[in-house]
């Protein structure tokens, strides 16, 4: 039985909308009859992107320059949905603004928001998410009987985006009212992390480093074959806590979920929380030099080795073919 309506709560950057939002409403067309879209911005900027991935309509706020977006986007969606507009089931990706908008939806409504999930389905007329646990290792699957609209909040590279066909979306204003306190904090500036080359969680080629490359000096080998394939540098969490490299090279549970087409681990034992980030990668290449090393539980082709004399010889090949 699928359900009447879901919202995606949609994002974008300099008008691009998410990779997370697309991959929502993938998920999405098949759960209900209509899906649409609550964007903090002007929707017209995100009509065209989100209608050709199912979205029937954009909710929109209006511009936020300036503004906190989620005290916002939350207030509007209340009201909407006390006013009578409300859907079956809320998707909120794994974002600072998602997760700000959901923890305040929980409250407004008063229902509960479960977080971290990898799936949805429609159990009758019930919704029911999945969360990996331990490392990915169980599944814990909850039921929403609390009435709609259930809040969900998903992890990135859940599911697939893939376009549907659909023309623009129709734009709808949705008025926000007074948020109080929090309107009067201002966005005075924003940063933009600098980076050469594909995004570590766009990337279709994924080359990362790990605490077997011995020192901070040695992870310059990764960039290089990272350049040189065309992909993105990753990190496993020892080395980002040891300070060799940024937070934001690292994969694994508490860093960035990639799926690339192809994953280089190179120096990686292979540690529950960095394997949960990058096990759903179509194509897993591991470079240790110790044989048990668990990362070979998971790798489609296993190189037993010293990465400081395997990884100048792959380099090396590499730039003799450019």
């Amino acid at each position: 039985m699928a359900l009447s309506k879901v919202w995606v709560l949609a994002e974008s950057s300099d008008g691009t909308v998410a990779p997370i939002t697309l991959e929502m409403l993938a998920a999405a067309r098949g759960l209900a009859d209509a899906v649409e879209c609550v964007y903090g911005g002007d929707g017209a900027e995100v009509a065209e992107t989100v209608g050709a991935h199912g979205a029937s309509r954009v909710l929109a706020t209006g511009p936020l320059e300036g503004k906190l977006k989620g005290p916002h986007l939350a207030a509007a969606m209340v009201q909407a949905i006390q006013g009578g507009d409300a859907p079956d089931l809320i998707m909120v990706g794994t974002t600072y603004d998602g997760r700000d908008v959901a923890g305040r939806l929980s409250v407004k409504l008063d229902k509960p928001v479960v977080t971290n999930n990898t799936a949805v389905e429609v159990d009758g007329d019930t919704v029911v998410v999945s969360e990996p646990i331990f490392g990915g290792t169980q599944i814990v699957k909850t039921r929403f009987t609390a009435g709609p609209p259930a809040l969900a909040v998903f992890r990135p590279k859940s599911f697939v985006a893939e376009e549907s066909g659909g023309g623009p979306a129709e734009v709808a204003a949705v008025s926000v009212p007074d948020v109080g306190a929090a309107g009067a904090a201002k966005v005075l500036e924003r940063h933009v992390e600098e980076h050469s080359g594909p995004k570590l969680d766009e990337a279709a080629v994924v080359v990362s480093g790990g605490r077997g490359l011995g020192e901070a000096a040695k992870f310059q080998i990764i960039e290089d074959l990272a350049k040189a394939l065309k992909g993105a540098p990753g990190a496993s969490r020892a080395i980002v806590d040891a300070g060799w490299v940024p937070y934001s090279y690292q994969v694994g549970q508490t860093g960035k979920v990639v799926k690339p087409d192809v994953y280089l681990a190179a120096g990686i034992s292979g540690a529950t929380q960095h394997m949960v980030g990058m096990k759903g990668s179509k194509n897993i290449v591991a470079i240790n030099k110790d044989p048990e090393a668990p990362i070979f539980g998971i790798a489609d082709l296993g190189i037993v080795g010293d990465v400081h004399k395997v990884l100048p010889k792959l380099l090396e090949a590499l730039q003799a073919k450019a």
